[in-house]
């Protein structure tokens, strides 16, 4: 009943959800008028908003099992110990049964199942099963635009962000040969293949092999010598955005990752925490340097 008051309250005017007809026109070409009955315009800015409440009671019942939601991307993450799956299973099965009440289709054919285990003497676990359908276990998957090996490496990611980024640099050497100022040209690369390049650079460059972080920047001196300018290196740009980030943090007091940054009782420093190549460490190094 709440969602269906905030939606009555919303279309007070008469104007959100009573759309009206709708055609489409390309060039001399118009097509029939449809009056839509359900859904929002495209682009409104009050869908996410809508889809969020929509979608607030998907949540998990269970501490050791988080469940992350973006747009129409939901992932389960369980933390299994003892070889006891119970918890992490009968939460997949209650975000299937979620889906099924409220008409959304949960697509098994692209769900897959990723294992990351570090233990010297593993135990196969069995198949996952959604809706008598069997998920396949995979190696590595594509995360919101980042490749998450259960190895915790990161060469597949950057082997296929720096493919990418070589792919742009033919419209880069095009924009050469038309005699386009540096200027022009650098704004190019920052907005194509940088940020490309760059993606989540947070949370792989730390933890990147030197050969790997070579690749990278060989990708960026091609496209100095195509611009004729220096350009930010990898570290520049990892440590820049890494200060970013961890000001945003430390300066928001309800985001969750502020107990990890929290000041010593000194007020000097920031606490250290493990895994000295991830994000957290790294911002808090950053941070006292």
């Amino acid at each position: 009943m709440g969602l269906h008051f905030i939606l009555e309250h919303l279309d007070e005017s008469g104007t959100y959800i009573s759309l009206g007809q709708q055609l489409v026109k390309l060039g001399k070409f118009t097509s029939n008028s449809h009056t839509p009955s359900t859904g929002a315009p495209q682009g409104c800015v009050l869908s996410p908003l809508l889809f969020s409440l929509y979608t607030n009671d998907c949540t998990s019942t269970d501490p050791s099992v988080k469940l992350l939601k973006f747009a129409d991307n939901t992932t389960v993450i369980g933390l299994i110990q003892d070889s006891d799956e119970s918890a992490y299973r009968q939460e997949v099965e209650q975000l299937a049964a979620w889906c099924s009440l409220n008409n959304l289709e949960l697509n098994t054919l692209k769900t897959v199942e990723m294992i990351v285990d570090f233990r010297r003497n593993t135990t196969a676990l069995p198949p996952l099963t959604i809706m008598n359908s069997t998920v396949p276990t995979v190696a590595s998957f594509r995360f919101l635009g980042t490749t998450i090996s259960q190895d915790r490496k990161w060469d597949t990611h950057i082997e296929s962000t720096v493919k990418k980024a070589q792919q742009r640099l033919y419209f880069l050497r095009q924009l050469r040969k038309f005699n386009l100022p540096q200027e022009l040209l650098t704004h190019f690369y920052s907005v194509v293949i940088e940020s490309v390049l760059c993606t989540s650079i947070t949370v792989w460059f730390g933890s990147a092999t030197k050969s790997d972080i070579r690749r990278l920047q060989r990708t960026v001196q091609t496209a100095e010598r195509i611009i004729g300018a220096p350009l930010p290196t990898f570290q520049e740009l990892y440590t820049s955005r890494v200060r970013k980030r961890a000001q945003k943090i430390t300066l928001g007091p309800s985001h969750p990752g502020l107990l990890l940054s929290e000041l010593m009782q000194s007020g000097r420093r920031y606490r250290a925490a493990r895994n000295e190549n991830s994000f957290f460490p790294q911002a808090i190094y950053f941070l006292n340097s």
